[in-house]
């Protein structure tokens, strides 16, 4: 089969896999943006229509503004905001210089970011088929453009995150669809497991995903048998989980407890999290830790089906810690 056949077979994949993603995402909002590159405009049709209600005793109407559900990353843009990638040509395992912009409501680049982690923006490229993941943290060139040296290994689609927070405005994710054109199948997701090796390490984790509701992650570390009982911080924490949907790569919140330093969280060889899954479905969660001065990633694979109880309300951290992924 030549490349343009095996390009339209996996297109007609990919838009079985959305078909089945957009089911489960009327669970918590419609998906909404295109599946490949940017948009041109503020996303507006995730939000849904008010409803007037009549206020006490004045017969006069309010409009009450509906919670918007939708979970990060579905979309280019977001409350004003519009992720725009600048490097256009990618090649499979070629390093190349990638360049993108955030623009405010203002249609101007945004230059003015608060510190979540340590960074201003976190930027999270996965493969399609969840494969493949790497957690970057490009550099600001000036006037609102950022750079980071971007490898990506193999032929296929990925879709890359900005994690970030405008100074003023709230946390953001906005995500995007890169092409690397070339042969490529895509692969099966991983079997769902509770246990990862990487470089002699092992994680395990302990709990499950459960639909519309916080559940409590562990995360214990260990190396040749023994727990890790000093692990050190990264990005002002022990350890940052990404959890993302099979299908349609909705990126989920997930709140660490504690951090370095607050006299009660230890480092290692346990690491707790609270993630909120938004619908039924299979997930990936890929878990970055330090140790002996090496960031490892950790990746497993859970069903959101389990009927689990509510999970505790985590520890209170301070500002930049507990409220948002990364």
């Amino acid at each position: 089969m030549n490349t343009a056949a095996k390009l339209g077979a996996y297109t007609l994949g990919l838009a079985v896999v959305f078909g089945g993603a957009l089911g489960a995402g009327t669970l918590v909002g419609p998906v909404v943006g295109p599946a490949v590159g940017p948009a041109v405009g503020p996303a507006e049709d995730h939000a849904a229509m008010t409803k007037p209600a009549e206020s006490a005793g004045h017969g006069e109407h309010t409009t009450e503004q509906p919670k918007d559900d939708t979970p990060g990353g579905l979309q280019v843009s977001e409350k004003g905001y519009t992720l725009t990638p600048l490097t256009a040509a990618l090649k499979p395992g070629e390093p190349a210089d990638f360049r993108f912009t955030v623009t405010g409501p203002d249609g101007r680049p945004v230059t003015d970011y608060q510190v979540q982690h340590d960074k201003k923006l976190h930027f999270i490229v996965v493969s399609r088929d969840l494969g493949s993941f790497q957690h970057l943290h490009p550099e600001e060139t000036g006037g609102g453009v950022w750079s980071i040296r971007l490898t990506l290994p193999a032929a296929g689609t990925y879709r890359a995150f900005a994690d970030f927070a405008p100074t003023g405005a709230d946390a953001l994710t906005l995500g995007t669809d890169l092409l690397v054109a070339g042969d490529f199948e895509p692969r099966a997701l991983p079997k769902e497991s509770h246990t990862s090796e990487v470089d002699g390490y092992t994680v395990t984790l302990d709990g499950d995903l459960a639909p519309g509701r916080s559940s409590k992650l562990t995360l214990k570390v260990s190396k040749d048998g023994e727990p890790v009982t000093d692990l050190q911080p990264y990005l002002g924490a022990y350890g940052h989980l990404v959890a993302l949907r099979a299908g349609d790569l909705a990126y989920l919140h997930v709140h660490p407890d504690g951090e370095p330093g607050d006299g009660t969280t230890k480092p290692g060889p346990e690491i707790v999290f609270y993630a909120e899954a938004p619908s039924a479905g299979d997930y990936r969660l890929f878990l970055d830790f330090q140790h002996e001065g090496k960031v490892r990633t950790a990746d497993f694979t859970l069903r959101g089906d389990q009927a689990a109880d509510p999970a505790p309300t985590p520890s209170a951290t301070p500002t930049g810690h507990g409220d948002h992924s990364h």
